[in-house]
């Protein structure tokens, strides 16, 4: 460690003081409370894991989540597994037949949306349940297996108390709007792009 003299350490004890109180202030003039609309969208890698971060906070606090799955039906994942530990702290459905382009039965994917759809509204009237993971939702409304409007009107008249989080590339420009949270996940660099394959516990 370098060596820190009296007089430095005294600037810098003044400088975090200083800021300190000023980002006391900042949090104390915050005092709404409510549920979130919460997207994470973008190129980047990242998006659900981030979502099932938040779903393990909350579970950390014993509340009781929900995970609707869109597109990935076909994917076995590791935090699938990890989260029925839970038991029913947490509730699970996996709602999607995989990837468009594996499917390519458009009538079979809007079916699917579909019914994921209804149960992610079950799930909604459920008031034991805090948190609300609807993962790759937004690849359903990017082709239009949903009616974004309808999608985002529902998700505005949930109940105040209900945090729910969106994952998926290219979120609709409305359900930008409606939320409270937006995460822009950029693609600086991808192990995918040199040739390494998806991997257990990184990518599932």
């Amino acid at each position: 460690m370098r060596d820190i003299s009296e007089n430095e350490a005294e600037r810098h004890k003044a400088k975090m003081a200083k800021r300190k109180s000023v980002q006391d202030a900042e949090v104390a003039g915050k005092t709404v409370e409510k549920g979130l609309l919460i997207v994470n969208t973008g190129p980047g890698k990242g998006k659900s894991t981030a979502a099932f971060g938040l779903a393990l906070r909350m579970l950390g606090y014993g509340k009781r989540v929900g995970v609707v799955q869109f597109i990935k039906g076909a994917w076995h994942s590791g935090e699938k597994d990890a989260f029925s530990t839970f038991g029913d702290k947490l509730v699970w459905h996996t709602m999607g037949e995989g990837f468009t382009w594996e499917t390519q039965d458009i009538k079979r994917d809007i079916a699917a949306a579909e019914a994921a759809w209804l149960k992610v509204q079950s799930l909604m009237a459920d008031p034991s349940i805090s948190l609300l993971v609807l993962d790759e939702l937004n690849i359903a409304l990017r082709y239009d297996y949903l009616d974004i409007e309808k999608v985002v009107a529902v998700l505005r008249a949930r109940r105040p108390d209900l945090h729910v989080v969106v994952t998926g590339r290219n979120a609709k420009p409305a359900l930008v709007e409606a939320a409270d949270l937006v995460t822009e996940m950029g693609a600086v660099k991808h192990h995918f792009t040199a040739g390494v394959k998806a991997q257990k516990g990184i990518e599932f």
